[in-house]
């Protein structure tokens, strides 16, 4: 791979962005040979994501084409969609893309692209019944490939979809190697990760703290499929 164009990995991030379902998956990425990650943002402009602002970017629409297209999540998922700027250029490098992929809430936005109808996807566990707005058949699996198209479900999936693309853009050796080298052996000191493990107490918790925006995020997600079906 050494003699050849490196494979260009992208991630078109955005104001509300959760940087670990892109800075996650970047560091795994960063560390095999021949593969190029690049984090863009339309106009190149700076994004502040979970207190960080992430600076000198990449302008989004001047990208005309990557091997991989990796759409991060986030509670500012639902405005990207919502930019017509930045969701004609996830179409627009979805044409091309070897592999289309996501992380997280990620999988809205390729659903609201019209990239996911018929294709089943991972999402967070509290948003992904809202896939089935556009036409995809939601997936509790940790990691799904439905074709070319493998999203990963939420925020720390992004390490484990990141060593399961790794693999195919390398080998396993390789992806292993990153993997040791990382160290990511993980184990959890709470068995609170997902909603059929977590104390009753926690769940109702978290659950409560996210209906705030669960009303919201539905109807912006529903306009935004009724857009995409008067368009097909």
């Amino acid at each position: 791979m050494s003699n050849s164009a490196p494979l260009v990995i992208i991630f078109p991030i955005y104001s509300g962005v959760t940087q670990l379902d892109f800075t996650a998956p970047y560091q795994f990425f960063s560390r095999l040979p021949g593969v190029k990650p690049v984090v863009a943002s339309v106009d190149g402009e700076p994004i502040t994501a979970d207190g960080l602002t992430f600076a000198d970017l990449i302008p989004l629409e001047e990208v005309d084409r990557c091997d991989v297209l990796c759409v991060p999540g986030g509670f500012g998922c639902t405005d990207a969609i919502q930019d017509p700027r930045y969701l004609t250029a996830i179409q627009t490098l979805a044409e091309s893309a070897r592999y289309v992929t996501s992380v997280c809430t990620g999988s809205l936005i390729l659903g609201a692209a019209g990239l996911l109808e018929g294709k089943r996807a991972a999402c967070h566990w509290a948003w992904r019944e809202f896939l089935s707005l556009f036409g995809a058949i939601p997936d509790p699996g940790r990691v799904v490939r439905d074709g070319n198209i493998i999203t990963g479900g939420g925020v720390t999936a992004g390490i484990d979809f990141a060593l399961t693309l790794a693999a195919e853009l390398t080998d396993p050796t390789i992806a292993q190697s990153v993997q040791l080298g990382l160290e990511y052996a993980p184990a959890p000191p709470f068995n609170a990760g997902t909603p059929d493990r977590a104390p009753a107490d926690v769940l109702a918790r978290v659950r409560s703290l996210m209906a705030k925006t669960a009303s919201k995020r539905r109807a912006a997600l529903e306009r935004c499929a009724l857009l995409v079906r008067s368009e097909k």
